[in-house]
């Protein structure tokens, strides 16, 4: 199944997957935030933990470029994001725990849309269990619809989970405190 049912154990991976970046890291003005499914407690997801390095000069960012490099990642572009840099795991260099856990690995800066997007829905998933619930019957939905292919799902959640995403962002920015479903 690409959903899993969740488990605490994907905060235990974020910290030990920050522990590790926060060694290679060492010294740099940054810090790092689980994001995604995996940081929404009691929300079923793929096993994947994602992460935000944010940082807020430019002059930081390259120095945390080269951090990466150095324990092991390459900067793979923004993937048509602006101010969302990706960095994925090199296959010639091996590491326990970043080669173990299954992670996405994002760097922004302070103010990004991407951050402020990925912050916001987070944080409104944590708070209300009417949107964690809707949203995990989504991804299900979309699972069996993709076939439990990854790629499929993919571009599947794209096209339909933003939109969700996109309202509860809006009620998040507001301060609105509901208990109802956004109109999708």
């Amino acid at each position: 199944m690409l959903i899993k049912k969740y488990t605490a154990d994907w905060v235990k991976d974020f910290e030990d997957l920050k522990h590790e970046l926060e060694k290679g890291l060492h010294g740099i003005n940054c810090q790092i935030e689980h994001i995604g499914s995996t940081s929404v407690p009691g929300l079923d997801a793929k096993a994947i933990i994602d992460l935000d390095i944010i940082y807020e000069n430019q002059s930081d960012f390259e120095q945390i470029k080269e951090a990466l490099i150095q324990i092991g990642y390459y900067h793979n572009g923004n993937q048509g994001l602006a101010q969302r840099e990706v960095f994925k795991r090199t296959e010639n260099q091996h590491h326990a725990v970043l080669d173990r856990i299954l992670h996405h690995l994002y760097v922004c800066p302070v103010g990004s849309k991407a951050l402020e997007r990925h912050i916001l829905s987070r944080d409104f998933l944590r708070k209300n269990e009417w949107a964690r619930l809707k949203y995990q019957e989504m991804k299900y939905e979309l699972a069996e619809q993709a076939q439990q292919d990854k790629k499929t799902y993919a571009t599947l959640k794209e096209l339909h989970a933003n939109t969700f995403i996109d309202a509860i962002i809006e009620l998040e920015k507001s301060g609105q405190k509901t208990h109802e479903k956004p109109k999708t």
